[in-house]
């Protein structure tokens, strides 16, 4: 069985919450009404760097079309493992401002610990797995961030 996944690289700020409610209206539309359980997640980008310096930015670059077919392939797998009905993931890329969103992830299931559980473990492998390569400006100074990135 396929799960319906969708996948949305951005370079602009969106909001998490009104993507979110035309997701929802999206897989109502598609027959799949709304779901017994849906779990979501908003990742904002912090105000530090990871040496705690002031952040002014943090920059993301990706390969395109190689990052959305990984994307797609880690949401496949984790919705099958959990047995999740949809998968919702929009991901930032480009340069983007402290307490902007970078990410949202939505799973849909039939019960709550499948929901949570796909969110989960799609969130770990998107920061472990996903080819995304970061950069932290602080004092005008980019930092490539090392080790985030499997690649």
């Amino acid at each position: 069985m396929t799960n319906p996944c969708t996948i949305q690289l951005c370079d602009q700020p969106f909001e998490p919450l009104e993507a979110l409610a035309g997701w929802q209206r999206q897989l109502e539309g598609e027959a799949l009404g709304p779901a017994a359980a849906e779990a979501h997640f908003i990742g904002r980008v912090r105000a530090t760097s990871a040496s705690g310096a002031p952040l002014e930015a943090l920059e993301l670059e990706h390969y395109p079309g190689m990052t959305e077919m990984q994307l797609a392939q880690l949401s496949q797998a984790c919705a099958e493992r959990h047995g999740a009905e949809a998968v919702l993931v929009i991901h930032r890329v480009g340069r983007i401002r402290p307490g902007e969103a970078i990410v949202l992830v939505a799973v849909t299931a039939d019960r709550r610990g499948p929901a949570q559980r796909c969110g989960q473990e799609l969130l770990e492998r998107l920061k472990h797995e996903a080819p995304f390569w970061k950069r932290e400006w602080s004092g005008g100074v980019g930092t490539w961030v090392e080790g985030n990135t499997a690649w």
